[in-house]
């Protein structure tokens, strides 16, 4: 593993497009989402431990905005060929497991992953109701082995202010997790692993 941090994708970009399976092989589109209060779009996988710290919170996030008008995808982008705890079978039984109740995709190609310039997991993009990218970054200062179990105080707090049509608070944290396990010799141009994890 390698601990890496977001690209910090510049505020204001559209959502770039998808058409991805999820764990169940029905299509997604970013455009199925138009109409909402605002999407929130989250690089993910099964195995890493980043995302298991934070997998319960951001099981009650998303429900918790969705009734509020906020929809939400997450996206593996992972080599399951090297890592096959990350296939889509097993992200259907994931998704059971923490009771994720958005769609959970499959970037197989792994260029939806570099279209957001996604680099590690989890990888948190909230885009307004225009698809324009209002807040990147982090979940919460938690981190795995701290002992403190995670609050999603970041996020919700870009989440409400977009609600309330508020500007979102600064500074923005990048994220930090596990780099996304990108397929032998296609690392994009922007990977910068920052050490072990």
């Amino acid at each position: 593993m390698v601990r890496t941090a977001s690209t910090m994708l510049p505020l204001g970009t559209t959502a770039p497009d998808f058409s991805l399976p999820d764990c169940e092989g029905n299509s997604v589109t970013r455009d199925d989402f138009r109409g909402k209060r605002g999407l929130l779009v989250v690089f993910m996988c099964n195995h890493c431990p980043y995302v298991k710290h934070v997998a319960p919170e951001l099981a009650r996030l998303t429900r918790e905005y969705h009734a509020k008008g906020i929809a939400s995808v997450g996206i593996s982008s992972n080599d399951v060929e090297a890592y096959p705890d990350d296939a889509p079978d097993k992200m259907r039984e994931e998704a059971a497991a923490q009771g994720y109740e958005f769609p959970y995709l499959y970037d197989a190609s792994q260029a939806v992953a570099k279209a957001y310039h996604a680099a590690c997991t989890p990888d948190f993009y909230l885009f307004d109701d225009q698809l324009k990218l209002v807040y990147r970054g982090q979940l919460d200062d938690t981190r795995p082995k701290q002992d403190v179990e995670p609050n999603g105080k970041d996020l919700r707090a870009a989440l409400d202010a977009l609600l309330a049509n508020s500007p979102i608070p600064e500074p923005q944290k990048p994220s930090i997790g596990c780099n996304i396990k990108w397929k032998a010799g296609a690392e994009p141009e922007y990977f910068n692993p920052q050490g072990s994890a």
